[in-house]
């Protein structure tokens, strides 16, 4: 058992990470505590013993990511597991950027990689969990993501970050159990299926629940500064990290790359990408439901119908930009309805292969249908949402049909009847 001298030095530790210098003791001090920022990125630097972020603007950027979460209104256990997370976030950076000096990672070329994306609740998870069981492919997993150092590649068959990456999706599913209701994905624990936009957990450009999820606040994937030209650097020297010493594979990635496109493609010039298009009333509701499941979780009460608005709202802006954006018609794009997809599946991939430029083997066939056959959509417990979110905050059905037709009209799709 540690003395008493030892616990009064690890609770000041903490009390120096939360609040820098604080005036007083105790009670009163601890309930005005705020997270210090330069104590944080101190703190990682000196227990890592490492100094280069990798990016000399992440001290500025990690600030304002600390602004958000003093502004979060968080109890003093909220405060010490944000504080947590940041420690845990900043010093796998520095390990992160560190390999890249001990290994040759940054030599590693990413060859043609093929992306999936489209409007969250279009498709795109189910379509990227199939081809990941390709044996030719390789995917990016989440015990890589959330523990990228050092690469896979040297330490062998036996790591322990999967088991630690098990363990905190364990905490997640059972924190968060409507969550695997709407993404059953989460079962496959830290072999999950990460989206690309995890990659950059790290360089604090969004707060998604896979890296926040003990901490008591909303996601946050506005408000940060963003860059994609550097975000897509990272993203690409993740990929590197994971493939170095490895077995020569394809890569088979899933994001919301649709505002980036630009950046998407001057950093991956020979990528392709399938785009699923959805009835967008009913991405919508759909979006709203999961994300109120996993709030449920993480913040508990919340604002359903501000819920509903602010999806409603992004699903417009993704809607706009696809309508708008010069490159939707890049020829390095296949676009595909998600009704086509839902229907056959296999086919569907097996068209964006062929658009790519790459077969779809007897083998991949056959393990993709095993994966539809024993991961029934609906092994949670069915997942249930109603457009009634919407007329719920004042909308008409029709007349959002009406605002939607062009896009429908220009991609082939329906309005999707569902209630």
């Amino acid at each position: 058992m540690r003395s008493a001298d030892k616990v009064r030095e690890t609770e000041d530790e903490l009390l120096r990470l939360v609040a820098g210098p604080v005036a007083g003791n105790g009670a009163k001090a601890r309930a005005s505590c705020t997270l210090d920022a330069q104590a944080l990125l101190a703190s990682a630097q000196h227990d890592s013993g490492l100094v280069d972020w990798g990016d000399a603007t992440l001290p500025e950027r990690f600030s304002t990511a600390v602004e958000h979460l003093n502004g979060a209104n968080m109890n003093a256990a909220g405060r010490r597991a944000a504080a947590d997370v940041c420690g845990w976030l900043l010093t796998s950076r520095l390990e992160f950027f560190e390999d890249r000096h001990r290994h040759a990672v940054a030599d590693e070329v990413i060859d043609r990689p093929m992306f999936v994306t489209g409007e969250p609740r279009s498709g795109t998870t189910l379509m990227h969990a199939l081809m990941s069981v390709d044996p030719d492919a390789r995917a990016l997993r989440f015990w890589e993501v959330m523990y990228p150092s050092p690469p896979p590649g040297v330490t062998g068959p036996v790591d322990d970050r999967r088991a630690r990456a098990d363990a905190d999706w364990q905490e997640i599913n059972a924190k968060l159990p409507r969550w695997l209701r709407s993404h059953p994905y989460n079962d496959m624990l830290g072999d999950g299926l990460p989206e690309d936009e995890r990659t950059w957990a790290f360089d604090f450009r969004v707060m998604t629940p896979t890296a926040w999820w003990r901490v008591p606040m909303q996601s946050l994937t506005r408000g940060l500064p963003t860059d994609a030209k550097m975000q897509y650097r990272i993203h690409r020297a993740m990929l590197q990290q994971m493939q170095y010493r490895r077995p020569s594979k394809f890569w088979v990635l899933k994001g919301f790359h649709g505002f980036r496109l630009q950046e998407f493609f001057a950093e991956y010039p020979d990528a392709t990408l399938v785009w699923l298009h959805r009835d967008p009333v009913q991405v919508a509701a759909s979006r709203t439901m999961m994300m109120a499941d996993i709030m449920d979780g993480i913040v508990g009460t919340f604002d359903l119908a501000a819920e509903t608005r602010a999806h409603l709202e992004m699903t417009r802006a993704g809607v706009a930009n696809t309508m708008t954006n010069p490159l939707v018609d890049d020829p390095r794009i296949h676009h595909v309805r998600y009704t086509d997809f839902v229907a056959d599946p296999i086919e569907t991939i097996r068209g964006y292969y062929t658009f790519s430029e790459r077969e779809l083997s007897h083998a991949a066939e056959r393990a993709m249908r095993t994966y539809l056959a024993e991961n029934k959509g609906d092994r949670h417990g069915k997942f249930r949402y109603s457009t009634t979110l919407l007329t719920d905050i004042g909308e008409d059905l029709d007349a959002l049909h009406e605002e939607f037709r062009p896009f429908r009209e220009r991609f082939g799709v329906q309005v999707e009847k569902r209630d």
